[in-house]
């Protein structure tokens, strides 16, 4: 064996190497794993960083609505988001309770469950909504990130960053072996939550304020099905006096995994001393809101965390964008959140993409804002009004006046009286509940977003978004103006059947027409050849290759059969012909041009 030469000298590795990236996520919540599996779909290089060792510790968001499922169905993800979700129709009656074993107040159905709603919410998109806790929804989100091309480095904090012309220079710190070094990138996103650093640093302007009110999660194990299988739901509110879970005695018990799983929250005062709950006092409050005394409870956590109202009023600055709840920050109410996030990412990856490629003019890009900062403040404002609206229950149960927890079960128990003052609290019980559909089935919040800037054409026949026939909170109202999201309609043939999103994926623009339009077929080739950008033409007719199987197709998309939609790789209309134009290569490059900045 030959002798160790003392000559010589090891290679350290120096402290301040630099790595390259084409985008750099900070972050890897629903946002930041979105961020980074979009783009690495694309096949754009990127590395998503996250100071935490590991993904999401605690349930946190859970609801996963119709728009993000379709993103998840568009990355190819959908069937595994499915696998770990509880299913649409457990997810439905939402319990008023004043106890789980105890007497009900009422049950409002959720989600879309009731017979009369669940019809708009299969006639609105090809999926349906779930439950899936952040603990689950996060780890399928960077697997699949990472098997595709991301480079994840987690226990890896974002400290600072400098802009340049060409890139963002950030520094981050290695929390293992106490380095730092830098991460070179041409884009920067973060999507590092509600206290981002990122946002911090880039001086986002912000409307709102933070912490208006405190809240305190327990989370435990223990076995209810017998008080679940029969009215199957995700959130059980119960209102009982006595129980020290906030002013009005009020919490809320959470199914994290039907029906042995489970979360509760309740609200503190932000202006006392944080509460400290050991197991024993946690135990206790578990058995006191279940209403089961004796119930064997396994406390699995504890955690404290601050009710937001604030959204940013412009979401980026130069080559950095913040995403997610860095840039929305509300209660849990609607559970718009992780949805709302994965949306945003969802609307910047591709910009990204088309602006590394050469595809689009970096102008591009400022589009986001154009199109997302209307929706932050839109979640941002619908959430903290459902917070608010509980106190109309409060309020008909006559909970708000009383002084005494005896004087609260009296109210609480009047609603059963014969007399005026019993008649009256039902009355008032019927109306607050029915308000409770703007939180619990705000279909319009949840799908309607409409999209005005650079990169959407307006209607060339001068039309608006359609006026709502219904309240465009509750109700959805599909439409093909440009602006607008693809509406869904079941197309396919005799062997197979497709949603209107699965003919424009994500890796292009999509045109979409029928017999009498194919010349946009032609025209569509061209124009993609020209400006290096992927066009694909979708004739929809009997005898081609997709038929619209129930004839929905052609009441919906609001243009004459030879007419056009240009359809953006987020499934926004980004331009439509009513008919077919004279030249219809001029026409679609000119929009073309136009969405992307060309022109």
């Amino acid at each position: 064996m030959p002798a160790f030469d003392d000559g010589q000298q090891e290679t350290e590795l120096p402290t301040t190497a630099t790595i390259e990236t084409d985008v750099l996520v900070v972050g890897s919540g629903p946002a930041g794993s979105a961020a980074a599996l979009l783009l690495s779909t694309l096949g754009i290089d990127n590395v998503m960083i996250t100071k935490y060792r590991w993904t999401a510790n605690t349930p946190r968001a859970h609801i996963t609505n119709q728009r993000a499922m379709e993103v998840f169905r568009d990355l190819g993800i959908e069937e595994q988001v499915l696998a770990d979700a509880t299913p649409h129709e457990l997810v439905g009656d939402t319990v008023f309770c004043t106890s789980i074993a105890g007497e009900e107040i009422g049950r409002i159905r959720t989600w879309g469950t009731r017979p009369d709603r669940e019809g708009d919410y299969r006639l609105a998109s090809p999926c349906l909504v779930v439950d899936i806790p952040q603990t689950y929804l996060e780890p399928i989100l960077v697997r699949n990130a990472t098997a595709r091309g991301t480079q994840a480095r987690f226990s890896t904090e974002y400290l600072s960053h400098v802009q340049d012309a060409d890139g963002v220079d950030v520094r981050v710190l290695d929390r293992l072996t106490g380095q730092e070094h830098t991460i070179r990138a041409k884009y920067l996103i973060g999507a590092d939550g509600a206290r981002s650093k990122v946002a911090a640093d880039i001086g986002l302007p912000y409307e709102g304020r933070m912490d208006i009110a405190g809240s305190m999660n327990i989370t435990f194990k223990a076995d209810i099905s017998a008080w679940c299988d029969h009215r199957p739901s995700v959130l059980y509110w119960v209102v009982q006096p006595g129980s020290d879970v906030g002013g009005i005695g009020a919490g809320l018990v959470r199914m994290i995994r039907p029906w042995d799983e489970w979360l509760i929250v309740w609200g503190y005062d932000l202006e006392d001393e944080p509460p400290v709950v050991d197991e024993a006092a946690a135990t206790q409050i578990v058995r006191n809101l279940l209403g089961m005394p004796h119930l064997d409870v396994e406390i699995t956590g504890t955690s404290l965390w601050g009710n937001n109202e604030m959204y940013a009023t412009h979401l980026q600055q130069g080559r950095v964008f913040c995403a997610g709840d860095a840039v929305h920050r509300h209660p849990p109410s609607n559970g718009l959140g992780s949805n709302t996030s994965v949306q945003d990412s969802y609307n910047l990856a591709w910009k990204l993409a088309a602006v590394l490629r050469g595809q689009a003019d970096p102008s591009l890009l400022e589009t986001y804002s154009e199109e997302r900062a209307p929706v932050a403040r839109q979640v941002v404002t619908r959430a903290n009004k459902s917070s608010r609206e509980f106190v109309d229950l409060f309020v008909a149960l006559g909970v708000t006046e009383a002084r005494t927890e005896a004087e609260m079960v009296e109210r609480i128990e009047e609603r059963k009286a014969s007399t005026p003052e019993g008649a009256a609290k039902r009355a008032a019980l019927v109306k607050a509940m029915e308000l409770k559909n703007y939180e619990f089935n705000a279909h319009g919040v949840e799908l309607g977003q409409f999209y005005e800037s650079a990169a959407v054409v307006p209607d060339s026949t001068g039309a608006g978004r359609p006026e709502p026939t219904r309240d465009p909170e509750l109700y959805y109202t599909p439409s093909t103006v440009p602006g607008s999201h693809l509406p869904h309609a079941w197309v396919g043939d005799h062997t197979k059947r497709l949603a209107m999103m699965d003919l424009a994926p994500y890796d292009r623009f999509t045109v979409i027409t029928g017999i009498t339009g194919e010349a946009w077929a032609a025209a569509a080739e061209e124009v993609g050849a020209e400006l290096g950008v992927p066009v694909e033409t979708v004739v929809i007719g009997p005898g081609r290759e997709v038929t619209d199987l129930y004839y929905d197709w052609a009441k919906l998309r609001e243009v004459d059969e030879s007419g056009a939609l240009l359809v953006r790789p987020d499934k926004h209309v980004a331009w439509r012909a009513p008919t077919l134009a004279e030249d219809p290569r001029t026409a679609l490059r000119d929009a073309l041009t136009q969405v992307l900045g060309r022109a």
